[in-house]
């Protein structure tokens, strides 16, 4: 079973068609969406701030997910907002961003406080976007630290859109499977 922890009197609100797979970790203050999916041995801590997963949206194996506490100067601190249909790869380190819709994170990357992925954008795997990056809509970027690589070939957008929809019906099979086991 994943463990779904409240923190703060903050406790995870998780749309009844979305999965959340065994051995996964959500705490304190988190949304996740209709249809989303977050996999085996994931880590969501929304404890001193808030994490909100967008419809759609596949939180791959083994990710980690958190966010950074307000401080004087910086009342809002780095919620991680993430938006509907975006694809995080196994091993991904998520913190104190903003992924807008569709947005695409490679596996083993690390996205830092304060950066954004616009939609139709790309981090490559294995990357690191140190803080307050932006990576602009359809740009592909790469490397520790990132950078600018080239602009998404339209054949590259459309195969993570059909990821997306991929990882939707595999999310159901899972769910099947652990129901009937």
């Amino acid at each position: 079973m994943a463990s779904i922890l409240s923190f703060s009197g903050k406790s995870p609100k998780i749309d009844p068609s979305a999965f959340v797979a065994r051995g996964s970790q959500l705490i304190g203050d988190i949304e996740v969406g209709a249809d989303a999916s977050i996999w085996y041995n994931c880590v969501l801590r929304g404890d001193v701030n808030r994490i909100r997963i967008g419809a759609r949206t596949n939180i791959q194996d083994g990710t980690v997910i958190h966010v950074d506490s307000p401080a004087a100067g910086d009342e809002q601190g780095y919620p991680t907002l993430i938006g509907a249909d975006v694809l995080i790869g196994h091993m991904a380190m998520v913190h104190g961003c903003v992924l807008h819709d569709r947005a695409f994170v490679g596996l083993g990357s690390i996205v830092m406080d304060g950066c954004e992925i616009e939609g139709e954008a790309m981090l490559a795997a294995g990357a690191l976007l140190p803080p307050g990056r932006k990576i602009a809509s359809g740009q592909l970027w790469a490397g520790r630290p990132a950078r600018y690589v080239r602009d998404l070939r339209p054949e590259e957008i459309a195969a993570h859109r059909e990821g997306v929809a991929h990882y939707v019906e595999l999310a159901k099979r899972h769910a099947e499977a652990i129901r009937n086991r």
